[in-house]
């Protein structure tokens, strides 16, 4: 059940990004391209299901909020295009084809995330049977978690920290912004769409901060002992950059007892929810058992 619905969903999300692109009028085919080659070129489309998955907990109207997910997955992608860059992580290849900028060159890849990133919030605000005030809120969740406080602030601690000792307590808080911030964006607004009361976003908001702890530590165990053919991207890049992750400065099994408990504390956050957070429950299990 838990498979079926996340295939049903992707399958839904991808439809409605390539309707939203199709529809946007670009002055340049190129860079059209460019966006679509990245939008749809695979991938979990992790955000969106979590945004549906936390409206789900609350009202069950989890669907009915794809145009907002569609949105999440935007800024994902462009964060992706631009993370890949040489002046950033230097990535040849991502979900196992070639990264933008070694398809389009860098500098349309540059304005492909752009792109993506502004019309990001054009297509949110085509969200239908929404109150103003409510989709505002969301938007206000969504830029804040994608900004300097956020997704960008947390990119630009790890690139400053290439190369330095740094210690615990700055790699979970340039984590928390660069991969925690869209997670937990994601949920909250999926919760404030259904209109969860104050304990129930709370109890969402602390099962989001430890999904996206789980993720990120299990990523750096993947980049430690993945399958590059699984994964779609190479291996050992954070050692190859000089990066500080859970398992350098710490080891590999303290590395995955860090992401067991955060699984542990992701699940006591829903005690207080039924079924209908079922899917949330067995989504950040999943996590530790992932392989890509």
């Amino acid at each position: 059940m838990f498979k079926e619905i996340w295939r049903r969903r992707v399958a839904l999300v991808e439809a409605d990004l390539l309707k939203e692109l199709r529809r946007t009028k670009s002055l340049d085919e190129n860079l059209s391209r460019a966006m679509e080659y990245s939008l749809m070129a695979g991938g979990k489309r992790l955000r969106p299901i979590l945004l549906m998955a936390a409206a789900d907990a609350i009202d069950s109207s989890g669907e009915k909020f794809t145009t907002v997910a569609d949105a999440l997955e935007m800024i994902h992608t462009y964060s992706l295009i631009h993370d890949d860059l040489p002046a950033m992580d230097d990535d040849d290849y991502r979900r196992g084809k070639l990264t933008n900028h070694k398809v389009f060159g860098e500098a349309v890849a540059i304005l492909a995330g752009d792109a993506l990133l502004t019309l990001a919030f054009e297509v949110a605000l085509r969200q239908k049977d929404v109150a103003p005030e409510i989709l505002l809120k969301v938007l206000h969740e969504i830029s804040t978690a994608a900004g300097a406080s956020g997704m960008v602030g947390g990119q630009a601690l790890d690139l400053r920290s290439e190369g330095i000792q740094i210690d615990f307590e700055t790699l979970k808080l340039m984590h928390r912004g660069k991969t925690g911030a869209l997670f937990k964006a994601a949920i909250r607004s999926g919760a404030i769409l259904a209109q969860a009361d104050e304990k129930k976003l709370a109890a969402l908001t602390r099962y989001a901060e430890n999904f996206g702890l789980a993720f990120q530590i299990t990523d750096d165990i993947l980049d430690v002992t993945g399958d590059e053919k699984i994964l779609g991207k190479p291996t050992g890049s954070d050692e190859k950059n000089l990066k500080a992750t859970y398992v350098s400065l710490t080891s590999l099994d303290a590395a995955k007892n860090f992401a067991l408990e955060a699984v542990d504390e992701a699940l006591n956050a829903l005690k207080d929810f039924g079924t209908e957070a079922d899917f949330l429950r067995e989504l950040v299990k999943y996590l530790i058992a992932r392989k890509k």
